[in-house]
């Protein structure tokens, strides 16, 4: 089989630190070559893979102001799509915008759905639900407007993620810096629980940083590290006494949330899109509706199990189970 993976450009793949939808195409990427399938990564050109690496755009747009993000799109998208009787299945993971070349090609696309953010984007989908085989992140995703071939949970490498059995008495924010995201509402359960906060995270949104956060980074009670990555980021990710995800959307899936318990720290949830598909409350953490609700979980997250939160991920959220979940998905498109 023959797969070609369509990555987003706006992040390396995998990236440096933060780009959620490059990690897990480069995850998929990386267990479909260990298991023997011929895929070609069409990706910025210094991206990493086993399998073998294609593409035309020199460098990712978010990381260089040189490149305009829709002119390198196209001609990234152009670039595959002219070889595209080479392959089995095209495998896309950088939304929309392929289906445009879809009608002129007839290998079988398979699009997996990062988020559906917005209903603007819905004519981009439903046109082509008869040759796109969409796959949603969650079931709370799925939009009603649309066919779906599979729900395919992300996964993670586990060797990656050393469990902590202690933790300690911080807590953890771990995201974008964004209302989405909750950054604020973690700065005050964090203080109403009397405990610090360490926070981790790409500034996207500067007027909600410099309003919220800012104010906040005392390096005491509240710290703001940025983004990180490597060994520090899953440091701080195990040390910790409970993740705050008290997020203000519908989170399609969450990778944070996953990492987080695969290193044995809890999470505290605020019960919208999948988090009741990640988190097993009062097992793997706490799915909560209010702030006085989540100050009561901070309490209670040192009674959890930090090893039954491993456990769950390594049952429900490992690559090797996404590998295989997709690999059967393209032979049964296949025939």
């Amino acid at each position: 089989m023959k797969v070609a993976m369509l990555a987003s450009i706006s992040w390396r793949t995998p990236p440096r630190h933060y780009g959620p939808w490059e990690l897990v195409t480069s995850l998929l990427t990386e267990a479909l070559v260990a298991r023997g399938v011929d895929v070609t990564l069409f990706a910025t050109l210094d991206s990493l893979t086993a399998g073998k690496l294609d593409g035309v755009v020199p460098a990712p747009y978010s990381e260089d102001p040189s490149i305009d993000a829709k002119v390198w799109e196209y001609r990234h998208l152009a670039h595959l799509f002219a070889q595209a009787h080479s392959f089995d299945v095209i495998h896309n993971q950088a939304d929309f915008p392929a289906h445009a070349f879809v009608p002129l090609v007839k290998t079988p696309v398979v699009t997996t759905i990062h988020g559906f953010g917005s209903e603007r984007i819905l004519p981009m989908y439903a046109p082509f639900q008869d040759r796109v085989h969409y796959v949603a992140i969650s079931e709370a995703d799925r939009h009603p407007s649309l066919r779906y071939a599979a729900t395919i949970h992300h996964g993670i490498p586990l060797d990656d993620f050393p469990f902590d059995p202690v933790g300690s008495d911080d807590l953890l924010f771990f995201g974008r810096i964004h209302p989405d995201k909750g950054a604020a509402e973690a700065i005050a359960a964090a203080r109403a629980s009397g405990r610090r906060l360490h926070m981790y995270g790409v500034v996207q949104d500067q007027s909600y940083h410099d309003r919220e956060v800012a104010p906040a980074n005392d390096g005491m009670d509240v710290s703001y590290h940025g983004p990180v990555g490597g060994e520090a980021r899953v440091r701080a990710l195990g040390s910790a006494r409970a993740l705050l995800h008290l997020i203000n959307f519908d989170e399609p899936f969450g990778l944070s949330v996953v990492e987080a318990m695969a290193c044995g720290t809890p999470v505290i949830a605020t019960r919208r899109g999948s988090m009741p598909e990640l988190i097993e409350h009062g097992v793997t953490g706490f799915l909560v509706d209010s702030p006085d609700e989540a100050v009561a979980a901070i309490e209670r997250a040192g009674d959890l199990d930090r090893a039954a939160c491993r456990a769950r991920v390594a049952e429900r959220f490992s690559v090797d189970r996404m590998a295989d979940d997709y690999l059967a998905l393209y032979r049964r498109i296949l025939g």
